[in-house]
């Protein structure tokens, strides 16, 4: 995720770090290249009879500019409810900690580390990358057990649940007490389902197929309908055109997967530090605290 101060509106137009940009700076220049090739080959093609007028592309723009604000609203809103489950995992991490620890302090470092067990699993599984590292320095031996299974983070889940479990045959919690402690392993279940629906189910391939090639050829046509009446404002109006579509494309490809390491995915690394900060400061480690992330020099948190 961009975390940038700030800025002047002005500044902020030549905003370089957190921008697409980047991204598509070979596609805009590609489509500089054509339309010099349209400035150069105009006096041929209308020899032979070949004028493109700008009606048919005024009327496709259109289209494909609701159907992208359609797509970018949908990919967003799949941020946006990636988002509310992490904020969730954090709610749920603090009740329980709460919980345990006024409950049952003597288990309280046992339970911790399973929460943040499952915070360090469920990134890592959203990310596919190798949670051992994190795992063997919250579990230790245990962590073995954990990774040989095929869902790592549901067996720190289903762990969770037989401690509740236990507690409750041994008569240390009374059925109230335990329905409101399920409750929030229930909120753990419920973010571990949703962002596995979220990293399993993205946009129809299909629907992202069809706008992706209607606005590269589009953007690779424009410059051709362009050059009778601009002429050597061609390059210049086609590339702002193309950078908009362009942008909007790379944008909802970003978005539909908010899980990555991208300017515009969730910063999961952040997050799982903050929980640990909030756990460890509530169980009075202070001297295990890690240290909070920041942004890097390209405004960037991950």
């Amino acid at each position: 995720m961009i975390v940038r101060p700030h800025r002047h509106w002005f500044v902020r137009l030549f905003a370089w770090h957190g921008s697409v940009l980047p991204v598509i700076s070979f596609r805009l220049f590609l489509n500089l290249l054509m339309s010099l090739l349209a400035l150069w080959l105009l006096n041929w093609y209308e020899t032979l009879g070949i004028k493109l007028t700008l009606a048919p592309f005024s009327l496709l723009g259109v289209s494909i500019a609701v159907f992208l604000g359609f797509r970018n609203s949908v990919c967003f809103a799949r941020f946006s409810e990636a988002r509310h489950f992490f904020g969730a995992l954090l709610i749920a991490c603090r009740t329980l900690q709460r919980q345990v620890l006024a409950l049952f302090p003597e288990e309280a470092p046992r339970i911790q580390a399973l929460l943040l067990a499952f915070c360090y699993s469920l990134k890592h599984q959203l990310r596919r990358s190798d949670a051992r590292a994190d795992l063997q320095r919250l579990l230790g031996e245990d962590a073995d057990w954990v990774l040989s299974r095929r869902s790592p983070t549901n067996m720190l889940h289903l762990q969770l649940s037989h401690w509740l479990a236990d507690q409750r045959r041994q008569g240390k919690i009374s059925d109230l007490v335990w329905s409101n402690i399920d409750e929030s392993l229930n909120q753990l279940a419920a973010v571990l389902g949703g962002c596995e629906r979220l990293a399993s189910m993205p946009v129809p391939f299909a629907y992202g197929l069809l706008l992706h090639r209607t606005v590269y050829l589009f953007c690779t046509l424009l410059p051709f309908a362009l050059a009778p009446d601009l002429h050597y404002m061609t390059p210049l109006v086609s590339m702002f055109i193309s950078y908009t579509f362009l942008s909007l494309d790379t944008l909802a490809e970003e978005l539909e997967m908010p899980f990555g390491y991208q300017n515009n995915h969730l910063p999961m690394d952040a997050i799982c530090a903050n929980i640990e900060i909030n756990l460890r400061e509530m169980a009075g480690e202070e001297e295990t605290l890690p240290t909070p992330l920041r942004p890097d020099a390209y405004y960037r948190l991950t």
